[in-house]
């Protein structure tokens, strides 16, 4: 867990604080962005509009479960930790949301994937309440992975349409920045390898093929199956070696060695170089910040 002074923690602290601060932001999206918006492809572009279909139900579900054991966390900073990841999420919801409303003024159908994975988080709901946060740790384990090829690597950057990088890199910046937040808060409650192995199987059994059928159902509705070329280059950007997410798989399952934690791999440096380009004297997004005093 990342520390405070003695001094902070005589004061109710905020997420702020403790480095998660909920940032009021406020994108201005452009309704006169290209439809295929990851590097002019439409393979790749669906898989992003799959994601932002996802983050809506999906960090509903990780704010519930975290949230659930709130009453079990004495610590004054993993409290204020759990205030800013929760603000931040809502956020992220509320972000993608008016996101996936320009996907819909396309006839993108980002219902499709909004709904599918929150078929498969409903089933998840069906799981005791220590097995959903493994799981949402598990979830938060993937994104914090994904978040920091984005932040780590230009060439993934430079490939998403200008009037959405911003969203996506400051999206990627909070994650880094509460990436351990649900994992804490189940070591709280006690840790068990056997449910984060199982936590693992559940993720790869219920939302991970709701995403893949979403995104083939996508490419199939938008034609794109006519355009095989298309196809073969948008899988190899995003799964190929070297990929956006397939440099991820070979570092998916350390979350199930017993002595994983998020913090074992260390992101300060990358989340402070970020939180300047993006909000410091001349950061690039801080004529959009409306945070709160």
């Amino acid at each position: 867990m990342r520390g405070i002074t003695v001094g902070e923690q005589k004061k109710t602290l905020r997420g702020a604080d403790v480095g998660i601060p909920p940032r009021q932001l406020d994108f201005r999206l452009n309704e006169e962005m290209p439809r295929w918006l990851y590097a002019g492809n439409a393979t790749a572009t669906l898989f992003l509009v799959v994601l932002s279909g996802a983050f809506p139900p999906g960090e509903d579900f990780f704010v519930q479960s975290v949230n659930r054991f709130k009453h079990r966390v004495t610590d004054p900073t993993l409290r204020a930790q759990v205030a800013g990841f929760t603000g931040q999420e809502v956020i992220h919801s509320r972000e993608h949301d008016r996101l996936n409303d320009v996907f819909r003024s396309r006839d993108i159908d980002v219902d499709v994937p909004e709904k599918a994975i929150a078929l498969a988080l409903r089933l998840l709901d069906l799981l005791p309440a220590r097995q959903r946060l493994a799981c949402t740790a598990q979830m938060e384990h993937l994104t914090a992975l994904l978040a920091e090829e984005l932040l780590s690597h230009e060439d993934f950057r430079t490939r998403i349409h200008d009037d959405l990088t911003e969203l996506w890199i400051w999206h990627a910046l909070e994650e880094l920045e509460h990436k351990s937040v649900s994992y804490e808060v189940y070591e709280t409650i006690g840790n068990s390898r056997r449910e984060r192995v199982l936590a693992e199987v559940l993720v790869d059994a219920t939302i991970i093929p709701a995403a893949l059928v979403s995104w083939i159902w996508l490419v199939l509705a938008e034609g794109v199956w006519r355009r095989p070329r298309d196809i073969r280059d948008g899988v190899r950007m995003l799964f190929g070696p070297g990929g956006f997410v397939g440099r991820i798989i070979p570092r998916v399952g350390v979350f199930r060695k017993p002595d994983f934690h998020p913090d074992r791999h260390d992101t300060t440096a990358l989340e402070a170089e970020w939180r300047e380009r993006l909000f410091g004297p001349d950061g690039t997004l801080r004529d959009q910040l409306r945070r709160r005093a």
